[in-house]
């Protein structure tokens, strides 16, 4: 029998796949966002008209709860602090079904009379929503440097304790599926998992934190899913689903962009969040004027911007679309070069650059641009490090080899803009700035555009 809710559900999965289309592409990135939406207000209205639903008071509490500390949270945000938005959003998401579990567990007094697969489908919730949400708040606590980015181990023990936290979580879980119904057991397993969670997290670098966020992002995707089908939500399982596929696919293309396995990655060890200088004593740096960069850009007939974290911690997206059309009024050509894991989290520098209002048709990826640098006058480096550095393609013995890089070292000049001479979020010495071709701006990358700005307008 087809029902009206029914029809909203079918509504709202629609709504979601035809939204998550238009997240492909940043012309249409908003909209998809804003067609998601609307049909995730259409599945909680169909929730809503579940015959016999109880607890309006508290249904009611949690929306405005919700909507209280969410809408000014997202609407205040700086750009440059979205990714740990990010990180921390999705670990509510894993951290509310985990609490799902929990609240089942408690209603059914140990899935008491339950068949076997909704009791398999919550303890596989409640894991796996706990490992997220707590390894959500390591990434934020990383990203946003409350907790060190660089690797936090225990040496050669951190795997065994690794698998023994895992372990524990899953026997405890077990337990229960055998009929076990102290709420010790549901306990155990949601603090086990949540500390294996933070265990596999802090290990991991820095430089690694984009395909983290993304894969615990698939993970909380994967839990509700687990969660809709224990409580035989549709639209939990469609919207889980769909989370948990894009966010896996998502996590398999950045491990790709940076040539490195997803186990390597999880198995941590790798990124010193810019710690260390640059080993370039023996080596010549040549630090440039705003002036002679002006002169650079303003003579050359193709200029490739290359942006970084560096670009957004100084807020510099909207001082360099202002260059950009000074040089366009100037006849020389501008593109964005876009790495799959710049910044810090997938798709940060198009989020910036977009505020900014950069024409889409000047955003390019890394597969459709480095072809273009042999031809480019002048590449443009604004706080982007490991993704330019040569050592990836040139040095067997760096911790990044063989990851895919901009081609920066191969256009016929190179300016960079960085603050000092320290590494990047991977650690690793860059040598990109001791390249005969290349010469630095040192300064906050937003003041020195603005410089550069005032160079060009009197030329």
């Amino acid at each position: 029998m087809i029902t009206l809710r029914s029809v909203l559900y079918i509504l709202a999965f629609a709504l979601f796949i035809y939204g998550l289309m238009g997240l492909t592409g940043p012309r249409t990135a908003v909209r998809g966002n804003a067609i998601a939406a609307a049909g995730m207000a259409v599945a909680v209205v169909a929730t809503l008209l579940t015959p016999g639903l109880g607890n309006w008071w508290l249904i009611v509490l949690g929306l405005v709860l919700g909507t209280v500390i969410g809408v000014p949270a997202a609407r205040l945000v700086k750009m440059t602090a979205m990714p740990q938005m990010v990180a921390l959003f999705n670990g509510v998401g894993g951290g509310a079904v985990a609490l799902t579990a929990w609240v089942e567990f408690r209603e059914t007094t140990g899935f008491q009379g339950e068949p076997a697969n909704v009791a398999i489908a919550t303890l596989f919730a409640a894991i796996v929503g706990s490992i997220s949400f707590w390894g959500s708040l390591v990434a934020f606590g990383k990203l946003q440097e409350i907790v060190p980015g660089r690797p936090i181990t225990v040496g050669r023990l951190q795997m065994p304790l690794n698998v023994l936290l895992l372990a524990g979580a899953v026997g405890c879980a077990v337990a229960i599926g055998l009929g076990g119904t102290a709420e010790l057991l549901i306990v155990a397993v949601l603090v086990l998992a949540g500390l294996a969670g933070i265990a596999v997290v802090l290990p991991i670098g820095g430089a690694d934190m984009p395909v983290v966020v993304s894969l615990l992002n698939a993970f909380t995707g994967l839990s509700a899913a687990a969660a809709g089908l224990a409580l035989g939500n549709t639209a939990m399982i469609v919207a889980g689903m769909l989370v948990g596929a894009s966010g896996s696919i998502l996590t398999d293309q950045m491990a790709k962009a940076m040539n490195r396995s997803i186990p390597s990655i999880v198995a941590g060890g790798f990124g010193g969040g810019a710690a260390a200088a640059l080993a370039t004593t023996d080596a010549t740096v040549r630090s440039v004027s705003a002036a002679d960069v002006a002169i650079q850009l303003a003579y050359a007939g193709q200029v490739i911007v290359v942006p970084g974290y560096g670009m957004a911690v100084a807020q510099a997206q909207h001082a360099v679309q202002d260059m950009a059309k000074l040089l366009a009024e100037k006849g020389v050509a501008v593109d964005y070069a876009i790495h799959p894991v710049a910044g810090r989290m997938p798709g940060h520098m198009n989020v910036l650059l977009a505020e900014a209002d950069v024409p889409y048709e000047q955003l390019k990826e890394m597969d459709e641009i480095n072809d273009e640098f042999a031809r480019a006058d002048v590449a443009l480096v604004i706080g982007a490090n490991d993704v330019t550095n040569p050592a990836a393609r040139t040095d067997p013995n760096s911790p990044i080899y063989g990851m895919p890089i901009l081609n920066v070292d191969q256009a016929k000049a190179t300016v960079v803009l960085k603050r000092s001479m320290r590494a990047g979020f991977a650690g690793v010495d860059n040598p990109l700035y001791t390249d005969p071709k290349t010469t630095m701006l040192f300064g906050d990358a937003k003041a020195s555009v603005r410089e550069v700005i005032e160079e060009l307008k009197a030329l």
